[in-house]
């Protein structure tokens, strides 16, 4: 065999299937079997998630939303609920995290797990895999794929070929047969340029892949692209699972159907994009302390502010005073019309204590939290705070 069998690591990949909607599915009982789109709804609005049943009609991420009421005009068509999400994110990320505590989100549907040595805590890698796809079936009650390999590579390539809802389990005698059929650019880091370099030489498969000497690659895509390349058609990946690695920024943005022209539309629509981000910050365990903005008018003219903050923190109330406050840096020109606003926060550290905040009492920050963990993320929002309603 051409792959390494010396180490018998385990790397689950999760990815929660069609995940946003599928939670507007979970949450309205009514829209269960039938073609749900959720992304942007205006003329410039994208396709972010179609269930299984709008797919049927070739509806996909990414799509202009136009098209996609073309192709499914009887789908149901819902606006993001990033917080929503967010929330659902941490009930699945809980479960993973009770397996192994290396765990790497890549997105709030998506996580690898390394289940390397756990055998003794919960059994076979295989048994724990079943495991937890039944458990967020029963427990969240959402559909999951999930793939099981020995390095990060083929755990992502086999929760693909589980999709929609199943398990994979590759184990060592089975990559070069699951590997040899597909198409060279399923492999991480062959984009479209290196795939049509391939294919203009006969290279179409990961199986013709395999059969090219290293210094074929190498003469034909450098040394460095080459020996990569050259790996993975053998399935060799010795990437780590890095838990911390989702923890370098978290960010809303929004563009709108219509441009914004009044400026207490863009203050509470910050003051909104920052109150998401919090809220993540807080589904994540995560604090920070680097605040930014985003703004792009409507002739497509892009800025981004920020300010470094003297501690980290989740602190809903303190994120949205920067964020305003960072409009105010320079001229706003709002009545040229501003059609994409974003929030971030950055320089992530995990949230194993929280600062005293002089300026934003944690108080209030803990009865945020506590009203939307017993009443649902939109039962309160951020209003305007005394001195930004003096000053406007």
């Amino acid at each position: 065999m051409s792959y390494d069998t010396s180490m018998r690591r385990w790397i689950l990949h999760l990815d929660m299937d069609a995940f946003f909607a599928s939670v507007e599915q979970l949450d309205r009982p009514d829209l269960r079997g039938r073609p749900v789109v959720v992304g942007g709804l205006g003329p410039r609005g994208v396709v972010s998630t179609a269930s299984y049943e709008a797919r049927a009609f070739g509806v996909h991420s990414a799509l202009p939303m136009v098209k996609a009421r073309v192709l499914c005009p009887q789908a149901t068509f819902l606006p993001p609920r990033f917080d929503r999400y967010a929330e659902v994110a941490g009930q699945v990320r809980a479960i993973l995290a009770s397996y192994s505590p290396l765990v790497e989100p890549l997105s709030l549907d998506e996580a690898f797990v390394d289940l390397t040595g756990t055998e003794r805590l919960h059994g076979p890698p295989e048994a724990t895999a079943q495991r937890v796809h039944l458990r967020i079936k029963s427990e969240v009650n959402l559909p999951c794929s999930v793939g099981l390999a020995g390095n990060k590579l083929l755990a992502k390539l086999a929760s693909e070929a589980a999709k929609p809802g199943g398990v994979r389990i590759l184990r060592p005698e089975d990559v070069e047969g699951f590997l040899a059929p597909l198409a060279v650019d399923r492999l991480w880091g062959v984009g479209p340029s290196t795939a049509r370099k391939l294919a203009d030489r006969g290279v179409y498969t990961v199986g013709d892949l395999r059969q090219l000497d290293a210094s074929v690659l190498h003469s034909w895509l450098g040394p460095a692209q080459g020996a990569h390349l050259w790996r993975l058609a053998r399935g060799l990946d010795d990437s780590s699972v890095v838990p911390a690695r989702e923890a370098k920024s978290i960010s809303q943005e929004v563009t709108y159907p219509e441009d914004l022209v009044l400026e207490e539309q863009v203050v509470a629509e910050v003051r909104r994009l920052a109150d998401l981000v919090a809220s993540r910050l807080a589904t994540e365990c995560l604090l920070g302390s680097t605040v930014r903005i985003k703004i792009r008018w409507s002739n497509f003219t892009t800025r981004t502010r920020q300010v470094h903050l003297p501690e980290p923190t989740d602190h809903p109330l303190l994120i949205a005073d920067e964020a305003v406050a960072l409009l105010d840096r320079g001229d706003l020109q709002v009545e040229s019309g501003i059609r994409l606003l974003g929030v971030g926060v950055a320089d992530l550290v995990p949230a194993t204590f929280r600062p005293v905040h002089l300026f934003a009492a944690e108080e209030l920050g803990e009865a945020l939290r506590a009203v939307r963990s017993k009443h649902g993320p939109r039962s309160l929002t951020l209003g305007l705070s005394h001195g930004q309603r003096a000053n406007r």
